[in-house]
Formats: structure tokens, sequence, C-alpha cells
């Protein structure tokens, strides 16, 4: 069996507060910052596992004429399952879908695992985000995707 990919829901938040914690530590979102998410209508997506469990999670915010990825996380058990990749293409589909001319992302500049996955879907490093992450003043990379062209 796969994993079904889903709206991201209010009742989903307090099962992705674990994930989110464990993988992100100090800068962690608080429940606060995914309902603001929701009530801004951002494109956010769960993943869920046969049980009905939150495995994974993804955001999407558009910023015409872009597209930002605002997260993308999978519960350690279940990472390199193919569960970060479906909500990558997910959220792709979806910016292509309102027609955005790039895709735009940050991620941490020591998350090579995540920067070798956006990689393979065409994103580019474009910049460096000097301290982006708090507390741990960690840099973030900022990598771009551009609409593919037929």
């Amino acid at each position: 069996m796969s994993d079904a990919i889903r709206p991201l829901r209010w009742w989903h938040i307090d099962e992705l507060l674990p994930i989110e914690a464990d993988l992100f530590g100090l800068e962690t979102w608080s429940a606060a910052m995914f309902w603001n998410e929701l009530a801004n209508g951002h494109y956010y997506l769960v993943s869920l596992d046969d049980d009905g469990a939150v495995d994974g999670y993804a955001g999407l915010a558009m910023q015409d004429p872009d597209a930002w990825v605002q997260n993308i996380a999978v519960r350690r058990d279940r990472q390199r399952h193919g569960i970060g990749r479906a909500l990558l293409e997910a959220l792709l589909a979806e910016a292509e879908r309102r027609d955005a001319d790039r895709v735009l992302l940050e991620v941490a500049v020591d998350n090579v695992p995540a920067q070798r996955l956006y990689g393979s879907y065409g994103f580019d490093g474009i910049g460096i985000r000097r301290g982006y992450y708090q507390p741990s003043n960690t840099d973030a990379l900022i990598m771009e995707r551009e609409r593919p062209r037929v």
C-alpha cells in the first residue's frame, strides 16, 4: 500500500507538531504559524500512512508570479520511502496549475539530502541568506526552479 496525499486540515496540525519538533528543534513552527498559513489560503498537504496517521506535510505560498515552498517534512521513520518526493511533486503540480513563473525555496546549507532532492527536480542554487534560521543562525540556500516552457 502507499501513502495518501490529502489537503492539510486544522485537525492535522496537532499531529504534525511532533514531526516538526523532531526535525527542526528550536526552529520549529508553532501551531499558530500553521493555522496562519491555512487562514491565509496557502496550499498545504499531508501524507497519511495506511493507518491515517500523518507521516509528512508540505506547503506552498503564492507570491505572484512566483510560488514559494514553505516547508516539506517527513517523519524520520518514514524518510526514504518517496514521501518527500510525492509531496514535492504535488506542490510543483499546484504551482504549475496556478501558472507560477518559478518556484523558490530556502533550505539549510547543511541539509545536503534535501538539496539533492530539489536539484533532481531542476532547482538551482541562486543565493544565500546569512543567518536565516534562528536561533541557530544557520544560513539558507535559496533555490529556484523556472517553469518548464513547452
